[in-house]
């Protein structure tokens, strides 16, 4: 005999716990933090476990552990689960509402309108407020048997709430994936190196028809109710949007976007409202679904074949379309990332006419195997960049051939790079190449690497514009004359510039190094080759042995230097630099003793914004410092950054110097 207060625990429990699933699910409002909802369902899992006699299949603990299945069984539906008739453009409205107003001859009527869910339609049965199946449309007279899936989804109340439920209703509704539980999804897919889903309604089909419940468990998966089929014991209320407001005072999940809208009108600017925000939603629609709310004038209405007369679905332009891949160009961004581009046969799709769309790098060329010639399928929602989602193989027509990168930069000729573990090919071209020649002359010009007050972006833009410098060193050859006709330029701003491209001449090694660019050679970095090598010469022809053999440098930085001063382009542009006149005090090796920061001990924790921590600690390690993963009575100073945690209050507890991060900043340059 179970004592009455493990008994009483568990429907306390239970309670509790659809409690939070409906203010979660249904209300959009949740009313514990999930530690203490993790907290009650892992009391409630450890109690039944103890006391498995006392397990009910509403239990919130029953979502997952059912035997897999061999097939899905077929479930005849009751009442049909029709179809709905389609609109695509605002005559289509215009007609539909005339014919309802005909028939039940009334001016203006009311619609329940909601959006149109893109994902699986499913029937829930319930008797006597229990869960007991779950089938998917089918063909609108047969589906499959799916209850055991259906049971593992949150948003789906395995008992409903209340005790006025009908003691037997179907509710109707579509199963969704959102779209951040699918951008999840698929990069769970690509890490496993498995195919990833074409869109959110596949993968929500996908999902639930999986044989294996426990793996439709893992898929986050979520429901809306949109109406009723079945019903016994009740009678139903007199307008379609009263009934929806019955299924989530029972626990069900309606759209929040659901209104109801007067006439034609109300209609259309509910549609333009919903096409709007329409890629700001948390699920993929579409359409819009009109339904008359007076449930006696959909009975005069009634039926036409398989949709009802009383409802119409007004369909988005479509996002995905086919067509033609007839080429893939390359196009080189201004930082050297080289990117595919699609050359598509025109195609109207997302609401705009479609011509080119983005390939992104070697990996997704791979990954869809897309040749020219091929028929693709072309997707675009909203502003977002129309893509290629996926080839047509079945209309292949003999063997294209595939497509790689380039190994030399279309634009200046220099050799292209990829290094491992980047998807991204660019050009090593960076002191030469047109493609990066202002973004180039830009990061040169920058504070932390030469320093040239007054060469601001815009300025940057006009010279190159103007066809005045074509590389980094042709600052170094503007005159007065050349900076005074360009717009918005005077005679004292262009002296000031000329002066501060004189007075840049006098820099560090370092801050050349950075100057000029090199993927992946940040600030640290640049110190730590210039302490290492104390000479240019010396950087530009190390070896891969001499160049691993630097703290701070791995196998990418290596080769990215290696590549960039193989490039002749880039010899000659460092060469005219020095012939200009930049120079930096020789570098003297300093033993350890001798370095500003000998003998200290530094923490670093938390994020920085100006460095990664590695960063950090090799620009301490330059200077002679230890850098320590704790906090001791040893240590010196600690250096904080955003959420610094626990160490920091150790070392405020210790008396410890602690220095924030423009302290830190200011400490490293001196």
């Amino acid at each position: 005999m179970v004592d009455k207060k493990i008994t009483t625990r568990i429907d306390s429990l239970r309670e509790e716990i659809n409690s939070h699933n409906y203010s979660y699910y249904v209300l959009d409002n949740p009313d514990v933090p999930d530690s203490e909802y993790d907290r009650l369902l892992n009391e409630l899992s450890n109690i039944e476990q103890q006391y498995p006699e006392l397990i009910t299949p509403d239990s919130p603990t029953q979502r997952v552990g059912a035997t897999p299945l061999d097939s899905f069984s077929e479930v005849q539906h009751e009442v049909l689960m029709l179809s709905l008739g389609n609109a695509f453009s605002e005559q289509d409205m215009s007609d539909f509402d005339r014919r309802v107003r005909e028939a039940v001859e009334k001016e203006n009527i009311e619609y329940a309108a909601e959006p149109k869910l893109d994902g699986l339609a499913i029937s829930l049965l319930y008797e006597k407020g229990l869960l007991v199946r779950a089938a998917t449309r089918g063909d609108g007279r047969t589906g499959e048997d799916v209850t055991l899936n259906i049971r593992t989804i949150d948003a789906i109340p395995l008992k409903l709430r209340g005790k006025d439920y009908p003691k037997l209703i179907e509710v109707r509704g579509e199963v969704v994936m959102p779209k951040s539980g699918f951008d999840k999804l698929n990069r769970q897919q690509l890490e496993k190196g498995e195919k990833p889903f074409v869109n959110p309604r596949n993968a929500a089909a996908g999902s639930l028809r999986q044989l294996d419940p426990g793996v439709t468990a893992t898929r986050p998966l979520s429901f809306y109710s949109y109406g009723i089929g079945l019903i016994e014991g009740m009678t139903l209320p007199n307008k379609h949007s009263e009934m929806m407001e019955k299924l989530k005072s029972w626990g069900m999940r309606i759209n929040p976007e659901s209104q109801v809208v007067k006439g034609q009108k109300g209609c259309n600017a509910y549609y333009e409202k919903l096409a709007e925000k329409r890629n700001d939603l948390p699920d993929e629609i579409d359409g819009i679904v009109y339904k008359v709310d007076d449930i006696k004038f959909q009975n005069i209405l009634g039926f036409v074949s398989r949709a009802p007369r009383w409802a119409i679905a007004r369909k988005f332009p479509a996002q995905e379309e086919m067509t033609t891949l007839l080429d893939i160009d390359i196009q080189v961004g201004r930082t050297g990332a080289l990117t595919p581009v699609a050359r598509l046969e025109p195609v109207f799709v997302g609401g705009v006419t479609v011509s080119n769309a983005t390939l992104h790098n070697q990996d997704e060329i791979d990954r869809l195997d897309v040749r020219a010639g091929d028929t693709v399928i072309v997707r675009r929602a909203g502003d977002v960049i129309p893509q290629i989602v996926s080839v047509v193989k079945s209309k292949r027509k003999g063997k294209p051939r595939r497509f790689y990168l380039p190994n030399t930069c279309p634009v200046c000729g220099s050799e292209t790079a990829r290094f491992e573990d980047e998807a991204v090919t660019f050009c090593t071209g960076g002191l030469y190449c047109e493609a990066q020649r202002k973004e180039a002359i830009k990061h040169f010009a920058s504070r932390r690497a030469m320093n040239v007050d007054g060469l601001g972006d815009k300025l940057v833009e006009q010279l190159v514009d103007e066809g005045l410098i074509h590389t980094i060193a042709d600052l170094y050859n503007l005159d007065l004359e050349q900076l005074i006709k360009l717009e918005r330029s005077g005679e004292k701003s262009a002296k000031n510039l000329l002066a501060s491209l004189e007075k840049s001449k006098k820099t560090t090694l370092s801050r050349f190094v950075f100057s000029l660019g090199i993927h992946s050679i940040g600030e640290t970095t640049a110190q730590t080759l210039a302490n290492h090598f104390l000479s240019l010469e010396n950087i530009m022809n190390a070896d891969e042995e001499k160049l691993l053999a630097v703290p701070d440098v791995g196998p990418i930085v290596a080769e990215n230097l290696m590549t960039f001063f193989k490039q002749t382009h880039n010899i000659e542009v460092v060469e005219q630099l020095i012939s200009v006149g930049i120079h930096w005090p020789k570098i003297v090796k300093k033993s350890q003793d001798e370095l500003p920061l000998a003998g200290k001990i530094f923490v670093v924790t938390g994020t920085l914004e100006s460095m990664g921590r590695n960063e950090a600690k090799a620009a301490l390690q330059n200077l002679g410092a230890k850098v320590s993963g704790s906090v001791s009575k040893k240590t010196d100073y600690v250096v904080v950054g955003e959420n610094p945690g626990s160490k920091a209050t150790k070392a405020e507890g210790l008396g410890i110097s602690i220095l924030d991060e423009k302290e830190f900043i200011k400490m490293l340059s001196q």
